[in-house]
C-alpha cells in the first residue's frame, strides 16, 4: 500500500483532491493555449505536441497529450535542464530554455522542439512548465527537416542543446535570428515557438495563482500526493497482470538507405512489484534515420504500459515507478550521437509493438492483434499554383488496427504513437497546398481475416498541380505485415504508388526520399489493414455477408477464407463449405 507523506496526511483530503485536480486543469489549459495560438497545421490540426508541469526535481505531474509518443518526454527535458543549470542561481524567474537534443532531454528528433520554464514562488523554485511541439521546419538538407537518407544528425536541422531562449525575461534575439535565417518557413516555426512560450507562461501564471490561494506548503504536499496516488493506481493494476516472462521478436524494415531488415527483441518480466522490459540483443544503431534514443524508447514503454494497465489514467511520473527498462548501449533503440534520428518513430513503434506482441496472447481483453504500426509520414513540397509560393505538407497517415476479442479492428485510425490526433482536413490541404486530394477512402484489400477482422487502412491520393514537387514517404511495416492472433490472419503492408500523368504506374514503395512529381502525377498512399483475431471460420455467417456488402471481402474470399457461400445477386448467405461445417462440429 502506498502511503502519502506526513505533511500531506495533515492536510484536509478534500483540499488535496481539489489542488490535484487544479494541477491537472493547468495542464489542460496549457495544452489548449498552445493549439489555439500555433501557426502550423501539424500543431493545431494534427496535435503533434504535448505540454505539462513537473515538480522542482523534474518529475512529471500532468501532461496534456496530442501525441502518445511524447508520453513522459517532458520529464526528460526538464531533468536535462536541471543537470545543466543545477547550481543555485543558474535558473531565474523569466528564464525559458529551448531543447531538441535527441540523445538527451529532447528524446525524439530535431523537429520536436521543447521549451522549459522554471516556476518560482517567492524566490523559491517549485516547479517547471514544459512543452514540446513538432515544428514544420528546423532547417537541414531537406524541406520538412526529416528525411529518409540522412547519415548523420548534422544533416537533419538545427540543434538546440538546452540553451536559454529567455534570460530573466529578456529574449535572446541572436538565437531567434539564427532560427529565422536557417529554416525554410520562419513564420511557421517562429509562430509555433511563440505559441509554446504563451503556453508556458499560462502554466507559470496559474500555478502561482493556486500557490497564492492555498499556500506553497499545500501545493508541494499535493504534488507528493499526486505522484504517490499515481503509483498506487499503477501498482493496483500491475497486480492484475499475469506474472512471468514473455518474449517477442520482430524486424524494422529498413534504415532508408538500403540496409535492413533489423532484428529487435524483448523479454518482458512481470512480478508483483515490477514491469521489466529487457531489449538486450536488439540490433545496434544503424547508418540511416530509424535510430531511436533511450528517451524515445522509454516513452514507447510508458505508452504500452498505460495501454495495458489503465489507459484512462492521468499521466504522472508516479505511474511509471514500477517500470524498469534494460537495453544495450548504442542499440537501434538507444542510439548515441551522431546517429541520424529523423524517423526515430519507426523504431519507437517497433519497440512498443514488441511488448504488445509478447503480451497480447495473455491479455486478450486488453490488447488486440497487430495494427499498421507505422506513422506513415509524408512530406510533400513544391510551389502553389495560385501564388507560386513554396508550400510544405508534413503529416502522418491513418491506417487499420487489429481485431480483438469481441470486436473488429478500428478502421482509419492513427497508429499508437500518434494517439487520438487528427489528419489535415481535405479542405485545408487543398487550400494551403499545391495539390488536389484525388481520393480518400478505406482500403478494402481482403486482409486481416478472423473471427473478428482487422480494421481497414486508407487510400489517400495527392495529385500534383505544379511541376517540380517532391514527396518523401516513410512507410514502415512494408515488408512485415501486422500480425494476427489466436488463429487470425495477417493484415496488409503499408505502401505507395505513383500514377504518372502519362499513364505509367511506379511502385510499390515503402521508404522513398524526394520522389519527383510533375503536374498531373498522383502519389497514392495506401496504409495497411490490421491483423485478425480468432479463426476466420468462427466468424458468424451474417457478419461475413455484411462484410461482403461493405466491400471488405469479395464473394470468393468469403467462401475461401470464411467458409460462407454468398449469393451473387442478393448478397445473402446460401450455404457453408465442408471446412466450415467441420469446424462448427468441433466447436
Amino acid at each position: 500500500m502506498i502511503m502519502v507523506s506526513n505533511t500531506a496526511s495533515k492536510i484536509n483530503p478534500f483540499t488535496l483532491e481539489i489542488v490535484k485536480d487544479s494541477l491537472l486543469a493547468i495542464g489542460d489549459e496549457m495544452f489548449y493555449a498552445l493549439a489555439r495560438t500555433s501557426m502550423s497545421p501539424i500543431v493545431y490540426e494534427v496535435l503533434d505536441y504535448a505540454s505539462g508541469l513537473t515538480d522542482a526535481k523534474g518529475q512529471l505531474l500532468t501532461q496534456g497529450n496530442g501525441v502518445t509518443g511524447f508520453i513522459g518526454m517532458l520529464s526528460f527535458m526538464v531533468k536535462h535542464t536541471i543537470e545543466k543549470y543545477g547550481k543555485k542561481g543558474d535558473l531565474k524567474p523569466g528564464d525559458i530554455i529551448i531543447i531538441n537534443d535527441p540523445y538527451g532531454g529532447g528524446g525524439s528528433h530535431l523537429s520536436d522542439v521543447g521549451l522549459v520554464m522554471p516556476i518560482f514562488y517567492k524566490d523559491e523554485l517549485i516547479a517547471f512548465s514544459a512543452n514540446k511541439a513538432h515544428w514544420t521546419e528546423v532547417g537541414g538538407k531537406d524541406p520538412g527537416s526529416f528525411t529518409n537518407d540522412a547519415t548523420e544528425i548534422f544533416q537533419e536541422g538545427l540543434q538546440f542543446p538546452c540553451v536559454k531562449l529567455f534570460d530573466e525575461g529578456k529574449l535572446n534575439q541572436a538565437l531567434v535570428d539564427i532560427i529565422e535565417s536557417n529554416v525554410r518557413f520562419p513564420d511557421l516555426s517562429l509562430g509555433d515557438m511563440w505559441a509554446q512560450v504563451a503556453a508556458l507562461k499560462t502554466g507559470d501564471k496559474r500555478l502561482r495563482e493556486i500557490c497564492e490561494k492555498y499556500g506553497k506548503d499545500v501545493i508541494l504536499s499535493s504534488i507528493d500526493y499526486l505522484l504517490d496516488h499515481g503509483e498506487q493506481l499503477s501498482r493496483k493494476e500491475l497486480a492484475k497482470l499475469p506474472k512471468g516472462t514473455f518474449e517477442a521478436e520482430d524486424y524494422i524494415d529498413t534504415d532508408g538507405i538500403g540496409n535492413g531488415p533489423f532484428k529487435i527483441k524483448v523479454k518482458v518480466t512481470i512480478t508483483d512489484d515490477e514491469f521489466i522490459c529487457d531489449f538486450r540483443g536488439s540490433h545496434p544503431q544503424v547508418p540511416g534515420t530509424v535510430n531511436c534514443s533511450f528517451t524515445g524508447l522509454a516513452s514507447a514503454v510508458r505508452a504500452i504500459f498505460l495501454g495495458i494497465t489503465n489507459p484512462s489514467q492521468d499521466v504522472n511520473d508516479g505511474v511509471f515507478r514500477p517500470l524498469k527498462i534494460i537495453v544495450d548501449p548504442k542499440s537501434i533503440m538507444s542510439a548515441e550521437r551522431p546517429a541520424p534520428v529523423s524517423n526515430y518513430f519507426e523504431t519507437l513503434l517497433g519497440s512498443l509493438d514488441l511488448i504488445w506482441k509478447a503480451l497480447a496472447p495473455h491479455l486478450p481483453n486488453r490488447l488486440p492483434a497487430g495494427h499498421y504500426l507505422s506513422v506513415c509520414a509524408v512530406t510533400l513540397t513544391g510551389l502553389h499554383p495560385d501564388t507560386s509560393e513554396p508550400f510544405l505538407i508534413v503529416e502522418p497517415s491513418l491506417g487499420g488496427w487489429g481485431g480483438a476479442m469481441g470486436h473488429d479492428g478500428v478502421r482509419g485510425q492513427f497508429c499508437m504513437a500518434n494517439g487520438e490526433t487528427y489528419n489535415i482536413p481535405v479542405e485545408v490541404a487543398e487550400t494551403r497546398y499545391g495539390i488536389l486530394v484525388d481520393e480518400y477512402n478505406l482500403r478494402t484489400d481482403g486482409a486481416g481475416a478472423g473471427e473478428f477482422i482487422g480494421g481497414s487502412g486508407v487510400i489517400r491520393s495527392y495529385k500534383a498541380l505544379t511541376d517540380g514537387q517532391a514527396a518523401t514517404v516513410t512507410f514502415g511495416r512494408n515488408k512485415f505485415k501486422p500480425w494476427g492472433i489466436n488463429g487470425g490472419l495477417e493484415g496488409s503492408s503499408n505502401e505507395f504508388y505513383v500514377e504518372k500523368a502519362n499513364g505509367e504506374v511506379d511502385g510499390p514503395y515503402g521508404f522513398y526520399a524526394r520522389y519527383q512529381l510533375n503536374k498531373g502525377d498522383v502519389v497514392k498512399l495506401m496504409t495497411g489493414t490490421g491483423g485478425g483475431y480468432g479463426n476466420p471460420l468462427d466468424r458468424s455467417s451474417e457478419k461475413v455477408a455484411i462484410d461482403v456488402k461493405n466491400g471488405y471481402y469479395t464473394i470468393a474470399q468469403a467462401e475461401e477464407i470464411f467458409g460462407v457461400v454468398i449469393n451473387e445477386e442478393t448478397l445473402t448467405v446460401v450455404g457453408k463449405t465442408a471446412k466450415r461445417l467441420e469446424r462448427e462440429e468441433l466447436r
